[in-house]
């Protein structure tokens, strides 16, 4: 890879995620890093906290990410994150296939719902950093045939995510209105996360 790099760490930072967006916006940065996932039971860690809050379960799960995975990387910055969906008091997952997809949007449409992004970072089983940050996204109103033609067309890609789309894609159609950045929306509060990193002289800019 020759792109240019803004990395100045001794050793890559480590994203402790399989996300495919957190990955791109982190590349795009410049930033030299590796992915690691994290071996966690996300629903259990949740379950067994008793947090209802959905900012609160975002942090929780991006900490525990961040802890798992720097525990076996000593010495590196581990970078956890998730993201929750709330409907007011309702949480969402991904959805199991496509008549569930279906379902959430059915939900989702003509209101609005908020992301809750988290990020931490983690070094030798501490961390040292950590942030939430919302959007709000008003999905417009939508008909049968509208989400039947979306979900022809959007394909496999909406078991994928929360909320059975993806912003960066085909999604885009179903919104009338967002309120928040793109980096929250795709999983990842990047601003505050580069701000930590500079502060830390990870970062050449």
């Amino acid at each position: 890879d020759t792109r240019m790099t803004l990395w100045r760490g001794k050793d890559p930072l480590i994203l402790a995620s399989q996300s495919r967006a957190r990955q791109v916006l982190l590349a795009n940065a410049g930033i030299h890093f590796e992915a690691v996932p994290a071996d966690i039971d996300e629903r259990a860690v949740q379950q067994s906290s008793g947090l209802l809050a959905p900012g609160e379960i975002a942090a929780l799960l991006a900490r525990e990410k961040a802890l798992s995975v720097s525990m076996r990387q000593p010495g590196k910055y581990v970078v956890g994150a998730d993201q929750t969906l709330a409907l007011e008091t309702r949480l969402f997952s991904k959805p199991s296939g496509r008549a569930a997809a279906a379902e959430q949007l059915r939900d989702l449409a003509g209101r609005s719902h908020q992301l809750h992004s988290a990020v931490a970072v983690a070094r030798d089983g501490k961390i040292l950093f950590e942030t939430t940050a919302i959007a709000r996204m008003t999905m417009r109103q939508l008909s049968g045939a509208e989400i039947r033609t979306y979900l022809d067309e959007a394909g496999e890609a909406v078991t994928s995510s929360v909320g059975a789309y993806q912003l960066e894609g085909l999604g885009v159609h179903l919104f009338e209105r967002i309120d928040g950045d793109h980096f929250t929306i795709l999983g990842l509060p990047l601003l505050p996360l580069l701000a930590f990193l500079r502060s830390e002289r990870l970062l050449g800019a």
